[in-house]
């Protein structure tokens, strides 16, 4: 007799019992259903979509047990913590553990007391693992950030490529799902392709997040930036990347000497020293993590207000993946990027520096250049970063991002475009944006002179402006697809179709610039303003949202977990709301379920009878 499958609305009574919630958010419905009626699944999903719980409601559904693939030991612990916590049966294995620790583990899996097991991938090319594993009943194989299975992905480690000849060995083939929060059609054909995943269902959740507001700001003061930023928003948890350990270091004692409760994370730290660092951030002690990019995929940290990235990163995979680690709870967020043309220079150096095939470094140096489009573009930044990941959308702005919140003024640039497209006409589209702004700024040196580029008629056709701004409008062309830029390490301006039109008179050119202010600071004041603007919902009681969290604060450390974990601050907020007086009450607010309420509700019900 056939088995029947479990049913979307078992799976969504355990959503309401462990997790507290009524439903699926709108992806996870589709990718449950079809786990649960034993397909593969691809799911591409952003940082805070909720990954996770696609594969872990099944889990509890499924007969024996999900083995679950994840890349970083602090991302193991804290998903089994959360779990655990939910009073869901999960275990991690991984070098943190002893031999006995290990087999301990193992033993309960075949005893059944385990619904998920976290290992790395790395653990799959042990021969007397495969052999464990092939003695359990595994009903699904969940691989998390799989984009790390393809070279052309942005984190690749060519353990992933593991995954599949381990799939294939077990006695009876499980369910194979997987899960990331970037990919580009080329990163997706090789997931299906390298995992080996039977005619998966492909499902794509929108990456764009409405509340969290995308901002690129130019000609910042950086480090004064970060400094008032972080200052002004004390209260609230935050991530500063940079991208090398040297500014890390520099920001890090310039924030303590502000007195910032201010951590570190960077490659050349010790390992003990990373791990006191991310402990104090993902409890509250540290307030603001200066990192590099070797911080962050397995944070899983709920109430992240602002991201800032003090540098631009090598390409938008990775900016994604860092900036949406803010606003994981739903509430709304900032994600700024502080832009300079010294970044580019920067990135470059970091890709000559890796030894790598010349394939990967022009796909490299491709990426690069569209990351700098996008810190150029005039476009509403949600859109620019959905057409990048080739996923379909209505071209309709977001409203919140900086482009879309622009108030300078709108001018007709057709002019400084046509001189900028006939220089580069002249100069026979061989040369890159440096030597083209020097010879329209009219500049004499020798590379200017050793070609004889002084005598076009285009030299000095622009001397009224700075190299600089004649190298800024011709970034902005370059992202309006005016213009283009060949691959590699010293790229050439080329022109493209709507140039053309351009030049004949056919299309106009606007851009916007900044108006006169009385105010000191020009644009980049009325920039920070706007990206720095209080997003906190009006409803919110802030007096007992603070009192809210000083009881989970208390609650997580007795149970010696991250406060988030107890409950997040989207829950909280709600509660402040609320301000529930009955178990009823209670359990109706989101992310309140049944054995979280037995576990620490009471406290916070306690709270609102004696109180409110």
């Amino acid at each position: 007799m056939k088995i029947q499958a479990p049913t979307i609305e078992q799976a969504q009574a355990e959503l309401q019992k462990y997790y507290g919630y009524p439903d699926f958010r709108e992806g996870q419905k589709k990718i449950v259903e079809n786990l649960l009626e034993g397909r593969d699944t691809l799911g591409i999903m952003p940082t805070g979509g909720g990954k996770s719980i696609c594969y872990q409601v099944p889990a509890l559904l499924l007969p024996g047990l999900t083995l679950v693939i994840s890349p970083l030991i602090s991302l193991m612990k804290d998903q089994v913590d959360a779990l655990t916590t939910a009073g869901i049966p999960a275990a991690f294995i991984n070098s943190t553990l002893s031999g006995k620790e290990v087999n301990e583990r193992i033993r309960a899996a075949r005893r059944g007391d385990l619904k998920l097991l976290y290992v790395a991938p790395e653990r799959l090319e042990l021969d007397w693992f495969r052999l464990e594993m092939a003695g359990l009943s595994i009903s699904c194989v969940a691989v998390d950030e799989a984009h790390c299975v393809s070279q052309w992905g942005h984190d690749f480690r060519t353990s992933y490529l593991s995954v599949s000849p381990f799939v294939e060995q077990l006695p009876v083939r499980p369910i194979l799902a997987a899960f990331t929060a970037t990919a580009t059609p080329e990163v997706m054909e090789d997931m299906v392709r390298l995992l080996r995943l039977r005619e998966p269902g492909v499902f794509m959740t929108g990456l764009g997040r409405d509340n969290l507001a995308m901002s690129v700001l130019r000609g910042e003061n950086k480090r004064e930036f970060v400094l008032d930023h972080t200052a002004t928003h004390s209260h609230q948890p935050g991530i500063v990347y940079a991208a090398t350990r040297k500014e890390v270091d520099d920001l890090y004692q310039r924030l303590q000497n502000s007195g910032i409760a201010a951590g570190r994370y960077h490659a050349g730290m010790s390992d003990q020293e990373r791990a006191d660092s991310q402990e104090g951030f993902l409890y509250d002690d540290i307030r603001v993590m200066v990192a590099t990019n070797a911080f962050g995929m397995g944070i899983d940290k709920s109430n992240v207000r602002y991201v800032i990235h003090y540098n631009m990163p090598k390409n938008m995979e990775a900016y994604v993946q860092e900036a949406g680690r803010a606003g994981r709870d739903g509430e709304p967020s900032q994600c700024i990027l502080l832009f300079s043309a010294q970044d580019i220079m920067t990135q470059k150096f970091l890709i000559e520096q890796n030894p790598q095939d010349a394939d990967r470094k022009h796909n490299e140096y491709r990426k690069l250049q569209q990351m700098i489009d996008y810190c150029y573009t005039t476009r509403c930044l949600r859109s620019a970063q959905l057409d990048y990941f080739g996923e379909e959308h209505m071209d309709k702005p977001c409203g919140i991002c900086s482009s879309c919140t622009d108030e300078r003024e709108l001018i007709d640039m057709t002019l400084d475009a046509q001189k900028i497209f006939s220089c580069i006409h002249r100069m026979r589209e061989r040369f890159g944006v440096a030597l083209v702004s020097s010879v329209l700024k009219g500049s004499r040196n020798q590379k200017v002179m050793q070609y004889g580029f002084e005598t076009l008629p285009t030299h000095g056709a622009m001397a009224g402006r700075t190299e600089k701004e004649i190298t800024e409008s011709i970034n902005v062309l370059i992202s309006e697809g005016y213009l283009s830029l060949s691959e590699g390490q010293y790229p050439v301006v080329r022109l493209q179709l709507p140039a053309a039109e351009v030049l004949r008179g056919q299309r106009q050119v606007l851009q916007r610039v900044a108006r006169p202010s009385r105010t000191s600071g020009g644009v980049g004041t009325r920039e920070r303003s706007r990206g720095s603007k209080d997003l906190s919902p009006s409803a919110v009681n802030e007096t007992v949202f603070e009192q809210l969290r000083l009881i989970r604060r208390e609650l997580a450390g007795r149970e010696h977990v991250p406060s988030y974990i107890i409950f997040n601050d989207a829950t909280l907020r709600e509660m402040s709301v609320v301000c529930p007086q009955t178990e009823a009450e209670m359990l109706r607010v989101k992310g309140v379920g049944e054995v979280k309420y037995r576990k620490y509700g009471k406290a916070f019900l306690e709270f609102f009878q004696n109180e409110m």
